[in-house]
């Protein structure tokens, strides 16, 4: 029997084909997608399109627009066995991450996909992003589940886990990387899988979340900030929850106003996640005389999460969570795979 694959075009670079009349870029009709790629016939999937009323550029991507996306998935999730999703590389990793939270105990693949260049010219990316990323989503075990029941991105050869993965390129076909989780599966010749099965077992009923606090901000902290300069951002009225980049294993400058503005947005009740600023390993608050504040004062460490995870964390539980016990709890838990324990 053939998988059933739906296909969510939300915009991107992927979806443009060159107008032969007028040389412009405009998006693909996906409806028509096997006139472009024929291969995907090959693929012995049942394909499916849908697309947003209006394809978005993924700079323009909102909390609303992954909210939509989980409205098509949980609508569709007993009719399909596997989704794949066309998004502009840009947010990727931002919404992949929010799905993740969003989609919890999932029994199949969101896989995300997109490109670097249209899909309508010659040296495209976007075919065999599309045409793998399909493959992967319909792939099964003997008994009949599904090889990756998570949320994921695939692009260039490599298929990522969605919250442990960030852009790394604008100009290069390997735009994403992993540095801290590695990857559940590699095409080549064939596709190796590599997956964490214990965390597949855990799985069992799809839960959707919706409600996520967007009053969230982020701070990367820089040599010689002039701390005052964000005092709006320590305004718990305004935001809730701040994502801090920071130093190296978690560290900051020694500076009184930074003091001083984090000891009272947390005694208000607001929530701060340290994460670092560099492109691999993990915040350690204590190891350094620079961190050890944070640590008695109350920030969160965000271990070895990425800033696109952290952010989708936060708004998420703060948004499914209502005491500061609970919060603190669950942001120090590592809930879909987003962080090392």
């Amino acid at each position: 029997m053939k998988a059933k694959i739906l296909l969510i075009y939300t915009g991107g670079t992927i979806g443009m084909i060159k107008d032969l009349r007028t040389g412009e870029l405009k998006s693909l009709d996906f409806n028509y997608v096997f006139d472009h790629i024929p291969e995907l016939e090959r693929l012995h999937v049942d394909l499916s399109s849908i697309s947003f009323e209006k394809a978005i550029d993924s700079s323009d991507m909102t909390y609303a627009h992954w909210k939509q996306l989980v409205d098509i998935i949980n609508d569709n999730y007993e009719t399909y066995d596997g989704f794949v999703v066309l998004h502009g590389s840009d947010t990727m990793a931002y919404t992949a991450s929010a799905l993740s939270f969003m989609l919890q105990g999932l029994t199949k693949p969101i896989i995300l996909t997109g490109s670097q260049l249209p899909i309508g010219t010659i040296r495209t990316d976007g075919k065999e992003n599309l045409i793998t990323a399909v493959e992967i989503a319909a792939a099964k075990n003997a008994d009949g589940s599904a090889i990756v029941q998570e949320v994921a991105i695939y692009f260039e050869y490599s298929l990522y886990r969605g919250n442990r993965c960030t852009k790394i390129s604008a100009n290069q076909f390997e735009a994403f990387s992993s540095p801290n989780y590695p990857p559940l599966a590699v095409a080549g010749v064939t596709i190796e899988y590599k997956l964490d099965q214990n965390l597949i077992k855990k799985r069992h009923v799809l839960q959707v979340y919706k409600n996520l606090e967007t009053r969230i901000g982020l701070l990367k902290i820089y040599p010689g900030i002039p701390f005052k300069n964000y005092e709006f951002l320590f305004n718990v009225k305004q935001f809730k929850g701040i994502v801090l980049e920071t130093f190296g294993a978690g560290n900051a400058p020694n500076n009184q106003d930074m003091i001083d503005l984090i000891t009272n947005y947390i005694d208000a009740g607001g929530i701060i996640l340290n994460v670092t600023q560099c492109s691999s390993g993990s915040v350690r608050q204590g190891q350094y005389q620079t961190s050890s504040f944070f640590e008695k004062i109350g920030v969160l460490s965000g271990k070895d999460m990425t800033t696109e995870a952290a952010l989708a964390k936060l708004m998420f539980v703060l948004g499914n969570y209502s005491t500061r016990e609970e919060r603190i709890n669950k942001l120090n838990l590592n809930l879909v795979g987003e962080l090392t324990v």
